[in-house]
């Protein structure tokens, strides 16, 4: 039975495609581009082109980029010699909104996940090492997620990057600000732990 004329059909199935949008978000959303003024619908699709048209990947830490090289590598007042690697351009973001970091980044896409067939080969893995060995890196941070797939890549990195001889570290885990002890879990409590520091 068929409910929706053929174009919402379309609307609704291609908004159920984002991730994290089931079927009822999917078709709010549709019936929102609907019910708004033409000029929004038309707003968001001009938006959409624009951004697959003149979004790239900078060609030295692969972030998301309108001009090459991005931003912050164009920024000459960063850092050259600390690189933060990060897995997604969204981890850049979040990093920059701290406004602490000083350095640069390198952008994995991704995360060592054999369960999913993503291995080190389908990472920016080689383009970090060239670009370690053509730059003055000293010290590199690993900010992967703190998750099975994010520590496995980490570990993987470590192990890579220790014999070039350049420092490197991991962003410290544990308890949120303003959190409670009772409802943290037994690995944040360790990871806590771990990463105590003199005060």
């Amino acid at each position: 039975m068929v409910y929706y004329a053929g174009p919402v059909a379309k609307l609704i199935e291609e908004f159920a495609k984002l991730p994290g949008i089931g079927p009822k978000t999917a078709q709010r959303l549709a019936f929102h581009i609907l019910n708004s003024p033409r000029e929004a619908g038309s707003s968001l699709a001009e938006a959409i082109v624009e951004a697959r048209e003149k979004i790239t990947y900078c060609t030295v830490c692969s972030n998301l980029t309108d001009r090459d090289p991005c931003q912050i590598c164009s920024d000459v007042k960063r850092n050259n010699g600390v690189i933060c690697v990060v897995e997604e351009a969204r981890d850049v973001v979040a990093m920059e909104k701290t406004r602490e970091f000083k350095g640069k980044y390198h952008v994995l896409h991704g995360a060592i996940s054999p369960l999913d067939g993503v291995g080190p080969e389908s990472l920016k893995i080689k383009e970090l090492l060239s670009r370690i060995q053509g730059e003055q890196v000293e010290e590199v941070i690993l900010a992967t997620n703190p998750n099975i797939e994010g520590e496995a890549t980490a570990m993987y990195l470590a192990r890579l990057l220790k014999p070039l001889g350049l420092k490197v570290t991991r962003i410290a885990h544990g308890l949120p600000v303003g959190g409670d002890l009772e409802y943290a879990d037994e690995v944040t409590l360790s990871k806590a732990l771990e990463g105590r520091r003199e005060i």
